[in-house]
């Protein structure tokens, strides 16, 4: 996995990475933080992830910008506020309620965050000309059982949609990737 990164990342490249204070986010911050970017932009709606995914970046030795930001993927004017501060050129997407069992007791706050938040990133990567956009997904968007799953399953397909349409129109401003993480 970190040699497949090591090729897609530049130290020229601004990185925004949402969901950055979760599991899943937190892990790729560090490795991608290794990796020496420019700048990671973390984005997280916990304060306190945010703080500690921070401090653990800090306290190595690299030169690589970290800013981090409070904020949730729906707030579509913090995300342009953030493109316009930072020129953003790529973005690892892993912000998600993921707690299967959480998730059946929140489907409707599921599907907001996990499929709407994923819309308007999508949204903001093609009005900002976002060079690349990963979406972190699941195994369990292999014919999901879940609502969880089938929320992550809506994303991936409507990456793939969004992807058939700009080739279909001969438009390369985005290159949508997905990665499916299992237990």
């Amino acid at each position: 996995k970190r040699h497949l990164l090591q090729k897609s990342i530049s130290s020229s490249d601004v990185i925004l990475i949402t969901g950055a204070g979760g599991s899943i986010g937190s892990e790729l911050c560090v490795q991608i933080f290794n990796l020496n970017p420019k700048k990671i932009i973390l984005l997280d709606i916990s304060e306190y992830s945010l703080y500690e995914i921070e401090r653990k970046l800090e306290s190595k030795q690299i030169e690589c910008e970290v800013v981090s930001v409070t904020g949730n993927i729906l707030d579509g004017n913090l995300l342009d506020s953030l493109h316009k501060q930072h020129n953003i050129n790529f973005i690892f997407h892993a912000a998600a309620y993921k707690h299967v069992p959480m998730v059946e007791k929140n489907i409707l706050q599921a599907i907001k965050n996990n499929v709407l938040g994923t819309h308007a990133l999508v949204e903001f990567a093609q009005r900002s000309s976002i060079q690349k956009f990963v979406f972190i997904s699941t195994d369990k968007a292999v014919r999901p059982t879940n609502v969880m799953g089938a929320t992550k399953r809506l994303c991936e397909l409507m990456l793939q949609a969004n992807d058939s349409e700009n080739k279909k129109n001969k438009n390369k401003r985005t290159i949508y990737s997905m990665v499916r993480f299992g237990n």
